[in-house]
């Protein structure tokens, strides 16, 4: 018999950038997520974070999440299916679905978990779910929890989600599953023609709006808001842990739905509900997205301002209209040395190399917040500059 561990051994990516020096990942902090942070003994400007509406360290939040801790304790001690529901959990999801204009809300103890949790549930033996090859990790393995069988259409490619859809039997239902925001690139998916051809062929659309919320729409309910399509979304998932600086996930449906998404989802039934802190500090983000939608606005003038600084030193980025602006490195080595070369030089980005892009498309991607000021920008993009002219990246 072959040894298991077999696979553990050998040279990985892993190992040959540990040795080369420029491991980029598991960096340390030493205080909370903000604009300027302390990572490994160094002030260092985050443009790596998903803090997008910069709530981590609003004071109402942490005061929030004291109040949960004090009164409810420090964990749930079970599923929501059994001894785990809290009121604050009911509270939560009622005030989401208020603010997401849907019927109903129920929520996972994580953004990963929810796409496995309301995949898993949905799509049965008989039917399919068809989906953007760039969607997130957790999409994936949603649709290989289920029983149905899982299609990918191309990018943003409408005609070929439409032979998709053609492909499906008559007798098969089809769930069509898109990131609103790709958080590789920043693109926004085509909602109207995915909705349109969702239409034609009596599909459901289900938009994973984790990078949506907060980021899109005149009051940041996101993707849909965003394109005036609001009614025609069958499913919206999301995350707690980055506009709504906490942690966990949602799904926002109608009321018949979620009910059978509780009764039968075996991600949602067999893990402990989210943790009394957790709860309240995403409520009272939820508070102060819903008084102050002028947050969102900011924050999308930051990434308009990155996007100008960037053309104006004449670096190649995907474009893109959100607070997600991806950067060439083109060469998966040069990414590493990237994040080395800036983080060493008190700017923290991430990589994004092969096979999460296609060779020779490598990238460093980052990421914005309400609360960044331009002097922080300027101080990046020099640095970029600099780093960029050292790895010789056109």
């Amino acid at each position: 018999m072959r040894d298991l561990f077999e696979k553990t051994l050998g040279d990985h990516n892993y190992d040959i950038a540990r040795r080369k020096g420029c491991y980029p990942y598991f960096h340390e902090l030493t205080s909370g997520q903000n604009t300027v942070v302390q990572m490994e003994g160094r002030r260092t400007i985050m443009i790596g974070s998903n803090n997008y509406l910069g709530l981590t360290s609003h004071p109402e939040v942490i005061a929030a999440g004291l109040e949960g801790l004090k009164k409810y304790g420090s964990g749930c001690s079970g599923s929501r299916f059994l001894n785990g529901t809290l009121d604050i959990h009911k509270k939560l999801e009622s005030e989401l679905a208020a603010f997401l204009h849907k019927e109903d809300v129920v929520t996972f103890s994580t953004g990963f978990q929810s796409n496995l949790g309301i995949i898993s549930a949905v799509v049965g033996r008989t039917d399919y779910v068809i989906c953007d090859k760039e969607n997130h990790a957790s999409i994936y393995d949603g649709c290989r929890l289920s029983f149905g069988k899982m299609l990918r259409y191309n990018h943003n490619d409408m005609a070929d989600l439409e032979s998709k859809l053609a492909f499906v039997p008559a007798e098969c239902g089809a769930l069509i599953v898109t990131d609103g925001v790709f958080s590789m690139s920043g693109e926004i998916c085509n909602l109207p023609e995915i909705v349109r051809l969702a239409k034609k062929y009596g599909a459901r659309v289900m938009v994973d709006d984790a990078h949506g919320l907060g980021v899109l729409g005149a009051h940041g309910r996101g993707t849909a808001e965003y394109y005036g399509l609001e009614d025609e979304v069958d499913i919206y998932m999301g995350t707690f842990s980055k506009s709504l600086a906490s942690l966990g996930g949602y799904m926002a449906s109608t009321r018949r739905v979620i009910d059978f998404v509780k009764h039968t989802s075996r991600p949602y039934i067999f893990s402990a509900s989210i943790t009394p802190a957790s709860v309240q500090c995403a409520r009272k983000a939820l508070e102060i997205l819903a008084r102050e939608p002028e947050r969102v606005r900011a924050l999308n003038e930051i990434g308009d301002y990155m996007r100008f600084k960037l053309t104006e030193a004449g670096i190649q980025f995907i474009p893109s209209t959100t607070p997600i602006v991806s950067i060439y490195t083109y060469e998966d080595e040069k990414a590493y040395l990237a994040c080395k070369y800036l983080l060493e030089r008190g700017v923290y980005v991430n990589p994004v190399v092969s096979p999460a892009t296609p060779v020779g498309k490598a990238l460093i991607r980052t990421s914005y917040s309400a609360t960044h000021k331009h002097e922080e920008i300027d101080e990046a993009v020099e640095k970029i500059k600099e780093v960029w002219k050292i790895l010789d990246i056109k």
